[in-house]
């Protein structure tokens, strides 16, 4: 099977990116142990303020299935709603090659 990434935008209202941050602590201590997750990398972005990054890989379709249906993924909207500015933007692809791949 070939890995699968996620990258999610994750736009915070004004002034509010670092409580956003914070409400997602739960969601990267739980990655640790995550079976299939390779990475699962939270950035924030060198021109907006307000927005944060997630970068994610995954071993398989299956193990992505698995975090998007796990306790911590269903629970995390009402933990982060609070700090969001809109929508978080999901992409999903398939990555071709490079180290860390």
């Amino acid at each position: 099977m070939s890995k699968v990434a996620a990258i999610a935008k994750l736009t915070a209202k004004p002034g509010e990116r670092d409580q956003l941050a914070k409400a997602l602590q739960g969601a990267l201590d739980n990655a640790e142990t995550e079976a299939g997750t390779l990475i699962y990398a939270l950035h924030t972005d060198g021109k907006d303020a307000d927005v944060l990054w997630m970068y994610e890989l995954y071993e398989s379709q299956a193990a992505l299935d698995a975090h998007m249906n796990g306790e911590v993924f269903k629970g995390l909207g009402p933990v982060i709603g609070p700090f969001l500015g809109g929508r978080p933007e999901l992409h999903f692809c398939q990555p071709v090659g490079g180290k860390g791949v």
